[in-house]
């Protein structure tokens, strides 16, 4: 009995300290999470945060692909974790909404039950010296794609026991920083989170330059998420290998769902093939790299409305000065715009009619596409297409290059400059500029000015198209997901600009992708213009002519002022009394 007692206690004893250990090695992780947990900060019209991945799995439905008949309609933790097949797709579809654009369920529903109730995992891997910090959102709007729930991750890698790198995701791929560059409060560094697809930042004003064209700022939501962590630990849901997300009723629905953004992503341990969980620093070590210039260069983006309108402001007072000057010396005439003078058929009349046509089909050409390279995706087995754009120029959005792949499309390059800004505010000078010209020659070098001037985006795409195949692959992470050679089909189309088409394969999914490319209506338009206002230039020019009777101006002449007299000097002393010399004599 005494033997029995003496085994039982010792089992006791081993189970309590292994308990203890696992409870003190649990507390140790959550300490060291606490101290390097990032501060979040959002845009002000973000709508959905991190939250606990309960709250998506009490709202969905469990399917298996294919089969339009749920497994279960009040699927729990413990029973998705035993869906660890990775060659049966599985997935939850939220029932509060769906993926089609206009309907706004899920984040509706989200807002109103959970918007303050925040949820960050972190996983401490201590081998890898590893910090990771998992964020699930219940809806993915942002403007590459629309999907059910979404996982974004950061992880800080610790040297020696202190940080060396923070690294980020951005939809598939990301950028990481040396910890001397990261902004950060202490040891927490301040993340920014792009509105709609949850992208990871290290600047409020990151976005515009760089992968894709994410609006990211700190007017919004702050969470300090060492106030809300779970420890990865014990959690059943880490083994479902499903997608966290509606994926497609059909087969067919699946794979279209996948290669345009619609379908849900998988869980931490699957993301990226599961890289980014089994081996974070072979993940992070594909990143960008991130530098100084970098952030120079995505402030100076961030802010270039701002540095314009500054610009503007001080061109407009010099013109007005100018035209104030004019209106001084001779006036501004009978019509005050030039290229209102049109009386009769002659040259003057006419390069003022083109001029005004000219103006406004540039106008026109600000808000139609400069030039855009459609892809259409097409699966034979099951006979379904869907389209998206894998680069798109005009200038509103700018410069973007998106690969599609099964995977979802994936963000290559992004040069968010608003064009259309340069071009309208030049536009706008060329008419205030026109203002009491009275010699058709300088209004024409003027029309013919601005004419060159719309021809330099033409110009400029035509650079950057030609030496695209050489700077992608300089530019696109080293972990890139692809199912066919991306930079092959770029050199392609880098080698013949103006128009073509292409079809290459996707290897996963056994179907095809045909590529069709071209310019755009928009930049067309500009050309249209650009040389109706190098012709109203130049007839202009060879007029020679005069709008208006300039106004006489006669200086007024100079009036010297008359010096006035100088006042004399008071008599000195000596002047007005004798001297001692004096009186003697």
């Amino acid at each position: 009995m005494k033997k029995q007692l003496i085994i039982i206690t010792l089992l006791f004893l081993l189970i309590a300290s292994s308990f203890i250990g696992i409870t003190s090695a649990a507390d140790d992780d959550l300490t060291l999470a606490q101290q390097y947990a990032p501060i979040l900060y959002f845009v002000a019209d973000e709508k959905c945060y991190p939250v606990d991945v309960s709250y998506f799995i009490d709202n969905s439905f469990l399917y298996q692909q294919g089969n339009p008949i749920p497994i279960s309609e009040q699927p729990t933790a413990d029973m998705i974790a035993t869906f660890t097949s990775t060659t049966e797709i599985y997935y939850l579809d939220n029932q509060l909404g769906t993926v089609n654009e206009g309907d706004d369920g899920i984040e509706t529903a989200y807002q109103s039950q959970m918007s303050t109730n925040y949820k960050i995992y972190a996983r401490v891997d201590n081998a890898q010296g590893i910090i990771q910090y998992w964020f699930f959102y219940v809806f993915n709007n942002g403007d590459l794609n629309r999907h059910e729930g979404d996982w974004e991750m950061i992880q800080i890698y610790l040297y020696n026991g202190e940080p060396a790198q923070v690294m980020c995701s951005q939809h598939h791929g990301g950028q990481r920083a040396v910890w001397a560059q990261v902004d950060r409060d202490g040891d927490h560094p301040r993340i920014y989170v792009a509105r709609g697809s949850h992208a990871n930042y290290l600047r409020s004003y990151s976005g515009k330059l760089g992968i894709a064209s994410d609006v990211v700022g700190n007017n919004g939501k702050t969470i300090q998420t060492a106030d809300y962590l779970e420890i990865l630990t014990t959690q059943p849901w880490l083994s479902f290998a499903g997608h966290w997300g509606w994926v497609g009723e059909s087969d067919a629905a699946a794979v279209e769902s996948s290669v345009l953004g619609n379908a849900g992503p998988e869980g931490p341990q699957f993301r990226e093939d599961g890289l980014m969980w089994t081996s974070p620093l072979s993940w992070g070590a594909g990143l960008f790299q991130t530098n100084d210039m970098m952030f120079l260069a995505e402030w100076l983006l961030y802010n270039f409305v701002m540095i314009f309108l500054i610009c503007v402001v001080i061109a407009v007072l010099v013109l007005a000065f100018r035209l104030y000057r004019r209106y001084k010396r001779h006036g501004l005439g009978p019509r005050f715009f030039a290229f209102l003078y049109i009386d009769g058929f002659n040259s003057k009349s006419i390069g003022n009619i083109l001029c005004m046509v000219g103006v406004v089909i540039a106008f026109l050409g600000l808000f139609y596409p400069w030039y855009t390279v459609t892809t259409t995706i097409t699966i034979p087995d099951y006979a379904t297409q869907g389209t998206m754009n894998m680069i798109t120029i005009d200038g509103i959005h700018g410069f973007q290059v998106t690969l599609p792949n099964s995977n979802g499309p994936t963000p290559l390059g992004n040069f968010a400059l608003p064009f259309s800004t340069l071009v309208g505010i030049g536009l706008i000078f060329l008419i205030l500029g026109s203002i009491g010209l009275s010699k058709s020659r300088k209004a024409g070098i003027k029309y013919l000015g601005r004419g060159i001037g719309l021809l330099l985006p033409f110009i400029i795409i035509i650079i950057v198209l030609m030496s695209l195949g050489a700077i992608l692959p300089l530019l696109a992470p080293s972990n890139l997901p692809a199912d066919f050679n991306v930079f092959q089909t770029i050199n392609t189309i880098s080698s013949s600009p103006f128009n073509g088409q292409q079809t290459v394969t996707l290897a996963d999914v056994s179907g095809s992708v045909s590529l069709e490319w071209g310019f755009g209506v928009g930049i067309y338009l500009m050309l249209i213009a650009a040389i109706i206002l190098i012709m109203a230039g130049l007839l202009e020019i060879v007029a020679h002519a005069s709008f208006f009777d300039e106004r006489e101006w006669v200086p007024l002449p100079k009036v010297k002022k008359e010096k006035e007299p100088k006042k004399p000097k008071p008599p000195k002393e000596k002047d007005i009394f004798p001297t001692e010399e004096e009186v003697k004599k």
